[in-house]
């Protein structure tokens, strides 16, 4: 039982670095994986932003909340 453990790891290690190898060597692959991280850099700068913005809209809300209790 534990024989076939053994072969059947070797046999997936020898698959996953084909694979690996394959990927990597693929010039579409990498056209895909350089636009993909560009694409998540790119949302990513995009959410700070608008958290940054939500954050200032939202202090000023509160400046206008308390302000308005106040009178």
């Amino acid at each position: 039982m534990a024989g076939g453990n053994f072969v059947g790891r070797i046999i997936g290690y020898v698959v996953n670095e084909l694979v690996v190898e394959g990927l990597a060597n693929n010039p579409t692959f990498q056209r895909f994986a350089v636009r993909t991280s560009k694409t998540l850099q790119d949302l990513s700068i995009k959410a700070e932003q608008t958290k940054q913005e939500v954050a200032e809209q939202i202090k000023e809300a509160s400046r206008n909340f308390d302000a308005f209790k106040r009178q």
